[in-house]
């Protein structure tokens, strides 16, 4: 009897070890631009995260020099930075973007440059990506002019394979590698890490989670009050590491979607007894360590083959992204062709009759 219970304790233990998986859910060294150079030869997108609007309904009724405007990617110097209402005004605005910074250690990774009021006031600024990531956005080939081409789909099971923001499958194992801005198959997440440089900024940092409800969850990481290139991690105090003690739930297998999360970005904490101007940071990913939801196991029927259940909600939900990311393409196109480009008056020409 002392026996099986030993081997019972045992079992829990590596049940719980099982259900626990690492993965990067963003990583900034992979979305440099590599693709549609401009007037100087320098690329300006990401092939691997290049996203067309011009299909959307939104853009229907644009020309089609208009709809080649409407690309954009998860590129780093694609991404916003917005300050608090509080904190917001032309030079603030102005000052604030994020580029591409050259690494000794990863090559390239995420610069951030916020302009906070010098006012003493609370401030912070959300470092966001151009887009909503998507998480059901198919895989697809992506030529250096930004022509997507699509693959085909499987007539059993639509397209196979990990969606495109999970990253292509790896050879060994056929899961996603992660790194660009999604996670599936998340369950309880135990820990988030964020390698940060800092510059001793007594500045807060907080990550911004998405999941598959739509729910936001705004994470604090800690400060960043020291130099150079540090971990900051947050482990979760509700996380039930003993197996046995856990609440047990039973939840139908099949048709119910797969749980994640998608990156929603940074948030910069400047406290009003603290310096205003300039912030500067540098990051280079986020990874996650969280329960797996579903464990994958070989079943005699292959459930969505038959009924396509799962494939019809997430084509309605991608399109549903589509539409949203779309409309929010064009809106910025609008904004950019109504925007005066001059920058000095034209002279006025003298009258013929004056002096000679």
């Amino acid at each position: 009897m002392k026996r099986i219970f030993i081997l019972v304790a045992i079992t829990l233990l590596v049940m719980g070890s099982l259900f626990a998986e690492e993965k990067i859910l963003i990583d900034f060294s992979k979305l440099t631009a590599d693709i549609m150079s401009n007037d100087n030869d320098e690329p300006t997108q990401n092939r691997a995260t290049f996203m067309d609007f011009s299909n959307s309904r939104a853009a229907r009724n644009f020309t089609e020099d208009q709809k080649s405007t409407m690309k954009t990617s998860l590129a780093i110097t694609n991404w916003d930075v917005v300050l608090s209402s509080s904190s917001r005004n032309v030079t603030t605005k102005g000052l604030s973007y994020t580029k591409e910074a050259p690494s000794s250690q990863w090559e390239k990774v995420m610069g951030v440059r916020v302009h906070f009021p010098v006012e003493s006031f609370n401030s912070s600024a959300i470092i966001k990506p151009p887009f909503d990531i998507p998480a059901f956005e198919p895989p697809a080939e992506i030529d250096d002019d930004g022509v997507i081409a699509e693959p085909e789909e499987d007539a059993s099971n639509g397209i196979t394979g990990p969606s495109r923001f999970e990253g292509p499958a790896d050879e060994e194992t056929g899961k996603p590698v992660g790194g660009y801005g999604v996670i599936k198959n998340v369950g309880t997440i135990k820990s988030i890490a964020v390698n940060v440089y800092g510059l001793n900024f007594p500045h807060g940092l907080s990550v911004i989670l998405l999941d598959d409800q739509g729910k936001e969850r705004r994470i604090f990481m800690g400060y960043l009050n020291y130099d150079g290139w540090g971990e900051l991690r947050w482990d979760n105090p509700a996380y039930v590491s003993e197996v046995r003690n856990r609440e047990l739930r039973i939840y139908p297998i099949y048709p119910d979607s797969t749980p994640f999360v998608k990156f929603g970005g940074f948030i910069i904490h400047r406290n009003a007894e603290h310096k205003g101007g300039d912030f500067i940071g540098y990051f280079k990913d986020v990874k996650v360590i969280y329960d797996q939801a579903v464990l994958e196991t070989d079943r005699d029927i292959q459930d969505e083959s038959l009924w396509n259940i799962v494939k019809d909600r997430e084509t309605t939900r991608k399109t549903n992204e589509m539409e949203q990311f779309g409309f929010n393409q064009v809106q910025r196109y609008l904004d950019g062709a109504r925007q005066a480009t001059e920058r000095d008056f034209t002279p006025t020409p003298a009258s013929e009759g004056g002096e000679e």
